[in-house]
């Protein structure tokens, strides 16, 4: 576009939007005017913010959350909602010949200045192009005009989204509350300006943080290699200069219909430091960073009278970790007494103090409570760096038994490097185990009966990981192990559920791709393919047929093994974990060498502070308990 104009629809999309309602399940996800949302007819600039899956799947994430409320707040600008149409709706658009829109102003896509995605897992890639086809913009950057909006991504793939790379103008890598400012400001200026795509992508580029794919190449040696002297060799990601500053809580917008996750979310903490090394959250996320008590108290309570919900998530990757989190629990509970409002916990220390956190989150309701020891055998738990024993899962559950739960979910993996059919069977056998004892502890109190749920997942290995380089397990190879535990006689008190090998095997090969997969996702689009995600869409035979017309073997790529120090298809974006430390972390791992958490300890030379000129919020023993 050559300048900034106001593109509200004046067509009257709504009215031929709205026969289609009657037709569909789920109409309010394709209306506007919930509570919370913002709305600007004026505005001269619009980023549409689209998350590639259904409404309810999208409106919580809290992350997008976030940037709608801030880009709302740049002068001129003006942040709207898109999701992906459930096939029925997608097939109605289609054939009625309507295009995909924002819910804010009903404005097409093809007309915003920006549509930008949320990346949050590979099984979404197939959706991408699905809502580029739906809003009628060109899948490749390559083939967009001048009057295309720019095509932009952001979230936790992006340190592997080569395999879609090529979709997207823009990506931007890492915390984005302040690069989201710094791009839409410049993309304005560029656009009052009357510069061209080209230029406004060279000026982009120097944004730090802003990786634009078609200004890299591959090597000869595999790597992309910067072709454009904007672009820098390593793109590094972005980390909020001041985390402090920003609120814990952006009020969300308020749904008509009922969400996935139907709760008020506020984020007490960020990032992560006890080094699993098969968790990519874990690396990317750092440093870790927490919020003050006052903060997330004041924020918590604003946020439930301003929304009207009765429930809280107090949200991180390791909530009980923070250092305060008890007297952020005891002044909620104070807070809320005798209104109806629970407040959860999306995950419990594998402790005693774990445990009493979740009972002062949880109260008098008391669902289940879920802990993830990772593994069956501590062998195979040292070798993850999980540093939790089994004596501290016994002792967790004694204490939840003793607060009042009745019911357990253990979170296992399968597939794990350096895996055995011993540590395999000793998932069972240690699931057997806290069976017996979880029923003794409400025997000796008389007190009900006991319920456990076991589910495994299968292992993928992500980038930016100590575990980068391994192969992943055939899916031949997963199911002789979800066989063991069948054949090991569960008890009948114990439920056992596994994540499908199948749709693995996908992930997988798309978390360590090149660019040469990009023409895999075209084609099973093209046969089908979309809401990979969900079971009863996936087709994994569909798969196999689009890689082999383009002369790729999916189990080949998800199980090879990748040399250390050879370069990778993400060599040129950076989490700010040096490499170095996750290559020793692997041969760490090898010996079944544990290594400690940077925020009780000292520390562990993972890189991030120095490279990304950050100071952290907590320094080595801050936490200890």
């Amino acid at each position: 576009m050559s300048e900034l104009t106001t593109r509200v629809d004046a067509g009257g999309l709504w009215e031929r939007v709205e026969p289609l309602l009657l037709q569909c399940e789920k109409p309010t996800r394709y209306i506007d005017s919930e509570f919370g949302a913002v709305h600007d007819d004026d505005a001269r600039y619009r980023f549409v913010l689209i998350y590639p899956d259904v409404y309810e799947v999208g409106l919580p994430n809290q992350g997008h959350a976030i940037l709608y409320r801030i880009i709302n707040k740049v002068e001129g600008a003006c942040a709207e909602r898109a999701y992906l149409p459930w096939i029925d709706m997608a097939d109605l658009m289609r054939a009625n010949d309507i295009p995909l829109y924002s819910l804010e102003s009903f404005t097409p896509l093809r007309d915003a200045q920006v549509v930008g995605f949320t990346l949050q897992h590979e099984l979404c890639y197939t959706n991408l192009i699905e809502a580029l086809d739906l809003a009628g913009i060109p899948a490749l950057a390559s083939d967009r005009g001048e009057d295309c909006p720019l095509v932009v991504a952001g979230g936790p793939v992006v340190y592997n989204a080569e395999p879609v790379a090529e979709i997207f103008d823009a990506i931007m890598v890492g915390e984005g509350e302040e690069v989201i400012v710094e791009f839409v400001e410049e993309h304005m200026r560029l656009l009052d300006e009357g510069a061209s795509r080209l230029d406004m992508l060279h000026a982009l580029a120097r944004i730090p943080g802003v990786y634009v794919p078609s200004f890299y190449e591959a090597g000869a040696d595999g790597a992309m290699h910067p072709r454009e002297d904007d672009a820098p060799a390593v793109v590094h990601k972005r980390v909020l200069s001041d985390f402090d500053a920003l609120s814990p809580q952006a009020i969300p917008v308020v749904p008509f219909g009922e969400l996935v996750h139907d709760r008020l979310a506020v984020e007490v903490l960020r990032g992560c430091s006890r080094g699993c090394r098969f968790c990519q959250a874990g690396m990317t996320y750092r440093p870790v960073r927490e919020r003050p008590a006052d903060s997330v108290v004041n924020a918590t309570l604003a946020g439930l009278v301003v929304t009207g919900y009765d429930e809280v998530s107090l949200t991180s990757l390791s909530s009980t970790d923070h250092s305060q989190i008890e007297e952020i629990l005891r002044r909620l509970d104070a807070a809320v007494d005798g209104t109806g409002t629970s407040i959860s916990l999306p995950s419990q220390r594998l402790d005693g103090f774990g445990v009493k956190m979740a009972h002062l989150a949880a109260g008098s309701k008391k669902g289940g409570l879920t802990f993830a020891p990772e593994a069956g055998t501590q062998r195979l738990r040292d070798i993850i760096n999980k540093n939790v024993t089994e004596d501290d899962l016994f002792d967790a559950i004694a204490a939840s038994f003793e607060a009042g739960w009745r019911r357990l979910k253990l979170y296992f993996m399968l597939g794990l490097p350096f895996e055995t059919d011993d540590d395999v069977a000793g998932i069972a056998d240690l699931a057997n185990r806290a069976y017996a004892f979880a029923k003794d502890c409400v025997e000796q109190k008389q007190r009900g009966n006991v319920r456990l749920t076991i589910s495994c997942s299968i292992f993928v290995p992500k980038p930016q990981t100590p575990f980068q380089w391994c192969g992943q397990v055939t899916m031949e190879e997963a199911q002789r192990r979800v066989g063991i535990i069948h054949e090991a006689h569960l008890h009948k008190g114990i439920d056992f559920n596994w994540h499908d090998p199948r749709s693995s095997l996908i992930e997988g090969a798309f978390s360590r791709g090149g660019r040469e997969m990009l023409p895999v996702v075209l084609e099973a689009w093209r046969r089908g393919c979309r809401f990979d995600a969900w079971s009863e869409q996936f087709s994994l035979e569909t798969w196999l047929d689009a890689a082999a017309a383009c002369g790729i073997d999916l189990q080949e790529m998800a199980c090879r093994e990748l040399e250390v120090g050879s370069p990778l298809p993400w060599s040129h974006i950076s989490a700010g974990v040096d490499e170095r430390f996750l290559s020793a972390e692997l041969e760490a791992a090898r010996a079944g060498i544990t290594t400690h958490d940077c925020t009780f300890e000292n520390c562990t030379g993972c890189g991030v502070c120095p490279q990304l000129g950050v100071d952290v919020f907590l320094g080595g023993g801050s936490r200890d308990r």
